[in-house]
């Protein structure tokens, strides 16, 4: 099919041009349950490589100084920031493509082969000292960058794909399944392969180093799914494409004031949520329970592994209790499941029972914390309507492009509250040690075995103090945001059920 039949609206891909008058999309309804979300299985095994383990990798390979660290956590936090700002860039951008492929898949090609080589050449480098802090300063944008053109593409084909409320429930919730699903595996196999006896290279650089590679190359091929077997609405195709304006996309997302509140919501609960994954989680079990990468992939997966019941049943769930109240059960979920880390990580001695305490109570607080994120991230996606209803256009990629914006600078919060927390702690003397063991390992100056009965000895210098007060880090601040989260939505956040239905009636019989 030619690019200019694709734009008029001809052929079979176009909405109601068949000669009977019925909606081919409704043929690829199910087939875009099942294509659409396998996609981003590989795309959040990146991501979570980047978002969980990048500073891990750093801090524990690398002998950083005092201002190297400072100079690391500045670069992280700023190109955060940048990468925030560049979504709403990205998702203007896309609004104004046009090809005979859509404005989505292009975007998802070039991005996610794009960020394979950056990650890979971050992980597989062997620079060190500030040789190493301006290169990574170069990669990190590049990095943002890349991640920004199939991630806005990814999540704003939702609204394309199907505007009935429950169908879009289905999709999103399968997707987040499918990403959590990338993102559960690579957390359960990251540091398992990477700390401890069961590393697959010499050191822990190489570990990372390899499966560095070994991610990159599997998220092109589960996108290939989404980008040969989704198939998007193309409605707005037959449409001139808008001229890039910085002013229609600043006023696009402030005179949406259901977006703007459910952003403040969802960016106070990513912020909380990502503290543990984001590095205090995987120093608190090394600095608690021994430097074993194997415990970590435990609590880390038995950790995410409730969050998989609400990922299958939420959509039954979402017909029969509503989001608002569905919160507040949430909330008293997770937090039992934060008393239950603080006073196993008190009170009880050190050993494996403490651990599954600590690992328990953990699965209960992202039982909550998941919940929150489902909840919050449709509620995003249902502003699309709201901005149709109240200004005439949809602007799904504008819109959408506020989900990952808020992420990555949800993500900048927490590299800052990390390192602080470290610094307020004086973790970092303990780390800058256990990377001088895995420096001396790769060179080949000590064994594996060596490397590992050294680092073993090294933590047994960690103060009481100093494990509880990353636990508490870890555990009181997610707490009080997810609180605060709550009261905002509850109290501004206006699209509920009902309303978000009878919208949805109004722009029908508009069309009609």
């Amino acid at each position: 099919m030619s690019q200019k039949n694709v734009l008029k609206g001809n052929g079979p891909e176009a909405p109601g041009q068949e000669a009977n008058g019925a909606d081919p999309q409704a043929r690829y309804d199910k087939r875009n349950l099942t294509m659409y979300p396998v996609g981003t299985i590989g795309r959040d095994m990146v991501y979570c490589l980047i978002s969980n383990f990048l500073l891990t990798y750093i801090l524990f390979t690398k002998q950083l100084s005092g201002g190297q660290l400072a100079a690391i956590t500045a670069i992280m936090a700023g190109a955060r920031v940048f990468d925030a700002l560049n979504d709403p860039i990205m998702g203007n951008i896309i609004e104004r493509t046009r090809t005979r492929y859509g404005k989505f898949k292009p975007w998802l090609v070039i991005g996610i082969i794009s960020s394979g080589f950056v990650v890979s050449a971050i992980f597989n480098t062997r620079l060190d000292g500030w040789n190493f802090i301006v290169f990574f300063g170069i990669a990190y944008i590049l990095f943002s960058i890349t991640y920004t053109m199939h991630d806005i593409s990814y999540w704003g084909m939702v609204p394309a794909l199907s505007s009935d409320s429950n169908r879009r429930n289905q999709l999103t919730s399968r997707a987040t399944l499918m990403a959590g699903i990338g993102g559960t595996l690579a957390s359960m196999l990251i540091p398992l392969l990477t700390a401890g006896e069961h590393a697959i290279g010499k050191s822990a650089a190489a570990s990372y180093g390899i499966v560095a590679i070994i991610v990159c190359i599997l998220s092109p091929l589960f996108l290939a799914f989404t980008v040969f077997g989704a198939h998007e609405r193309r409605d707005d195709m037959q449409e001139a494409a808008p001229p890039f304006s910085f002013k229609k996309l600043v006023k696009t997302i402030s005179q949406n004031d259901q977006l703007m509140w459910v952003s403040l919501t969802f960016l106070l609960q990513e912020t909380g949520s990502g503290l543990v994954i984001g590095g205090l989680g995987a120093t608190y079990i090394y600095f608690a329970f021994g430097y074993r990468g194997g415990l970590y992939s435990i609590f880390s997966t038995v950790g995410v592994s409730a969050t998989a019941f609400l990922m299958i049943f939420y959509p039954a769930i979402s017909r029969r209790m509503h989001r608002k109240p569905l919160m507040k059960l949430l909330a008293i979920a997770a937090g039992i499941g934060y008393a239950i880390m603080i006073l196993s990580g008190i009170l009880l001695p050190g050993g494996m029972g403490k651990f599954w305490l600590v690992t328990v109570g953990y699965t209960l607080s992202m039982f909550g914390q998941y919940g929150y994120y489902l909840i919050l991230m449709i509620s995003i996606i249902n502003t699309v309507e709201y901005n149709e209803y109240r200004f005439g256009t949809r602007d799904e990629a504008i819109i959408t492009s506020l989900r990952p914006f808020l992420t990555k600078l949800s993500s900048a919060f927490v590299v800052i509250l990390t390192t602080g927390s470290y610094a307020i702690f004086k973790a970092t003397d303990f780390m800058n040690g256990i990377s001088g063991y895995e420096q001396q390992a790769e060179l080949g100056t000590i064994t594996e075995t060596e490397k590992l009965s050294l680092i073993e000895s090294l933590l047994t210098g960690v103060r009481s103090y100093q494990s509880v007060g990353l636990l508490l880090c870890m555990t009181l601040l997610p707490y009080a945001l997810l609180l605060l989260s709550y009261f905002i939505y509850k109290k501004h956040y206006k699209l509920d059920e009902e309303e978000y239905d009878r919208i949805c009636k109004e722009l029908k019989n508009r069309k009609k």
